[in-house]
C-alpha cells in the first residue's frame, strides 16, 4: 500500500485531526493561514484554532494576479506559470507559518488549500448553449504538497460544479456543522468581496438549509478607493460616512440582471467590477460625483442588497445574524443593515467562539476533514447544495 494512502486511512480512524486551512479571497488582501484541530467529522465536528494568522500581499503578488483576475482576455502561457507560481508562494508561507509558530510537520496531517480564484462563470452569465458552470481557482495543489512535504487537499469547487452547483458559496457546508443550533434560526453573513449567507434552520433539517450570493460585498468600494486613491479600502468608512447617496446612480447600479435572479445565485468581480460602475454612471448621465457620495452609493449597495436577499428568504422572522469577512469591520454597512434588518439581531462571528477574520479558512479545513474522515451531508435534492464531499488530495512525492 502506498505510504501516503496508509497515512490518510491512520488519520481517518483517529478521533481528531490537526489541518492547516488556507484561504485567500477575491479582495486579494493576503493569504489567511490557520492552524486548528478538528475533533471529530460531520454533525459531530469541533474545532480548535491553535493559530491564526493573515499573511497580507505585497503589491506585486497583487499585480501578478490582477494580470488575470476576472479578465476575459489573458495571457494564456502566464496563466499556466501563475498557477504553479501561487502554489509555491503559498506553500512558503505556509512553511513560514509553520516555523513562526513553532509548529512541528509531524504533528501536522494535512494543508486544506482553497486557491486563488480568478474566474468565477456560471452558466447565468456566460449564457453559452451547452456548457456548464464554471469557475477557476489558481495555486496548484501538487506544488504545494512537494514543497512543504505534507498532503495537500484542494480545488474544492470543482466537485461542486460537477455535482450540478455553480461552484459557490461553499461556506454552507461547515456553516452547517460548525453552527447550527438547536431551537434558534439563524443566519451566517460573511462579507468579503462577494457577499454570501447561509440560512440555519432552528430544527437542524439539511434540507432546509439555503444559501447564496448576495452580490458586491466590498470589492466595488474597495475598487473604487484604489483606483482613485491609491488606498486598499475606505477605513472606518471614513469618506462613505461624510457623503450622501446618488438616488440615481444606486438605481442604475441595481438594475444589473443579476439582482432580478431568482435566489440562489452566485457572482464575482466578473460582473462587479469598475466598468459595472462606470457604465451605471454613463447610463445616468453623471457625469461629477465625488469620492463622498460614490462610496456611501456603494455603501449603500451592498446594504440595501444584502438586506433585500436576506429579507427575501427569512421575511420579518427574528433571525440572528452573525457576520465575518471585511465588511464586519465598515462601521456604516453594519449600522445600514441594522437598520434595515430591524427585526433581526447583527453580531460578531467571534461570538461563537471563532473569528470571523479566521472563519473561510477554518471553514476550508472542515471541507477537506470531510473528505479524508466523514460522509457527504443529505441536503435532500438541493441542487445548489449538494450531497458532495469536496477536494483532490495531493501527496508530497
Amino acid at each position: 500500500m502506498n505510504k501516503h494512502i496508509r497515512s490518510l486511512a491512520t488519520m481517518a480512524s483517529r478521533p481528531y485531526r490537526h489541518v492547516i486551512g488556507l484561504m485567500s479571497g477575491t479582495s486579494l488582501d493576503g493569504l489567511d493561514i490557520v492552524f486548528c484541530k478538528i475533533i471529530g467529522a460531520g454533525l459531530l465536528s469541533r474545532v480548535e484554532v491553535i493559530n491564526f494568522e493573515t499573511i497580507p500581499y505585497s503589491e506585486t503578488i497583487k499585480q501578478n494576479i490582477r494580470k488575470v483576475f476576472a479578465k476575459k482576455e489573458v495571457d494564456f502561457p502566464y496563466l499556466a506559470m501563475l498557477h504553479a507560481w501561487i502554489g509555491l508562494h503559498h506553500a512558503e508561507l505556509v512553511n513560514d507559518f509553520i516555523a513562526k509558530h513553532h509548529i512541528p510537520k509531524d504533528q501536522i496531517d494535512f494543508v486544506a488549500s482553497h486557491g486563488q480564484t480568478v474566474m468565477h462563470v456560471p452558466q447565468h452569465q456566460h449564457k453559452e448553449q451547452g456548457f456548464p458552470n464554471a469557475t477557476l481557482q489558481i495555486g496548484d495543489g501538487d506544488h504545494l504538497a512537494v514543497h512543504t512535504g505534507l498532503i495537500t487537499v484542494s480545488d474544492f469547487r470543482q466537485k461542486h460544479v460537477a455535482a450540478g452547483g455553480e461552484g459557490a458559496p461553499l461556506a454552507v457546508y461547515g456553516d452547517y456543522l460548525l453552527f447550527s443550533k438547536a431551537g434558534e434560526d439563524r443566519i451566517m453573513l460573511n462579507i468579503g468581496g462577494i457577499g454570501n449567507f447561509t440560512y440555519l434552520p432552528g430544527d437542524g433539517d439539511a434540507s432546509q438549509v439555503f444559501v447564496s450570493d448576495t452580490g458586491p460585498g466590498n470589492t466595488l468600494m474597495d475598487v473604487w478607493m484604489k483606483t482613485r486613491r491609491n488606498m486598499p479600502y475606505d477605513k472606518d468608512a471614513a469618506l462613505a460616512s461624510k457623503g450622501t447617496v446618488n438616488q440615481s446612480l444606486l438605481e442604475a447600479l441595481k438594475s444589473n440582471h443579476f439582482f432580478a435572479l431568482d435566489l440562489p445565485k452566485s457572482t464575482g468581480p466578473e460582473i462587479f467590477n469598475l466598468t459595472y460602475v462606470e457604465s451605471a454612471l454613463v447610463a445616468y448621465g453623471i457625469t461629477d460625483i465625488d469620492d463622498q457620495d460614490m462610496m456611501a452609493t456603494l455603501n449603500r449597495l451592498t446594504a440595501e442588497t444584502i438586506a433585500e436577499a436576506i429579507t427575501s428568504v427569512v421575511g420579518n422572522k427574528q433571525v440572528d445574524i452573525f457576520v465575518s469577512g471585511g465588511g464586519w469591520h465598515n462601521i456604516l454597512l453594519i449600522n445600514t443593515l441594522k437598520e434595515l434588518l430591524s427585526s433581526c439581531t447583527i453580531t460578531s462571528c467571534d461570538q461563537l467562539g471563532i473569528s470571523g477574520d479566521a472563519k473561510e479558512a477554518v471553514l476550508f479545513a472542515f471541507l477537506a476533514n470531510e473528505t479524508i474522515a466523514g460522509n457527504p451531508i443529505d441536503f435532500g435534492n438541493n441542487r445548489h447544495i449538494p450531497s458532495i464531499c469536496m477536494g483532490k488530495i495531493s501527496f508530497p512525492n
